[in-house]
């Protein structure tokens, strides 16, 4: 069973899912991609994907999960040296955790939230994994999905109100594998699964 989905999702949320899932369907085997493109279900580059973006594809079995939120937050020990910002144009005096190229994520934070422009960011990388690690490790301020940040009592949230961003999450899968049993069961079973994971 060849799953795709995000740096994140693939690496953080998904492994503990599918272990349960492999415990109760024994004769299942798991091929996990990591991957923020958007893979082509229609070619079978995968058999189900976890998607942050909403699918235009025709042909698909789509279920809408629910939304993650993404905050900004740091690790305790970082806020100790440098402080808490207590404004977004604050943040300016801080370091940054962040992408090294724009993308839509970013684009949509600077159009809704117009003091954030300009912005550096002092630690890019295009892993959202390396981003993730450099805010664990006390580097800066970053973006985190506060299902993972509420697992670590070090990573402390800042900017509360001023920074909630809302991402859609999807299960995704090709028709022609809805009446599959073993594609069915993994279906279900990751509907089931990350429905507690996600905000309702």
């Amino acid at each position: 069973m060849r799953i795709t989905a995000s740096e994140i999702v693939g690496a953080e949320v998904l492994p503990p899912m599918l272990s349960r899932l492999r415990l109760a369907h024994p004769g299942l085997e798991f091929e996990l991609v990591l991957s923020n493109t958007v893979d082509n279900l229609l070619r079978r580059d995968a058999d189900i994907a976890v998607r942050m973006v909403e699918p235009i594809q025709e042909a698909l079995v789509v279920k809408k999960l629910g939304s993650v939120t993404v905050g900004l937050h740091a690790h305790k020990d970082y806020l100790k040296r440098a402080g808490k910002p207590s404004s977004v144009k604050d943040l300016s005096r801080h370091s940054l955790v962040g992408f090294d190229r724009e993308t839509p994520e970013l684009r949509a934070m600077r159009a809704r939230i117009p003091e954030s422009e300009g912005l550096r960011f002092t630690f890019r990388a295009d892993s959202d994994i390396a981003q993730l690690q450099a805010i664990r490790s006390g580097f800066g301020i970053g973006f985190c999905q506060l299902g993972l940040a509420k697992r670590e009592p070090a990573l402390v949230r800042v900017l509360n109100d001023a920074i909630d961003l809302k991402l859609g999450i999807w299960l995704i899968m090709h028709e022609n594998l809805r009446f599959t049993p073993r594609c069915g069961a993994v279906f279900d079973g990751l509907a089931t699964e990350l429905s507690t994971y996600v905000d309702h």
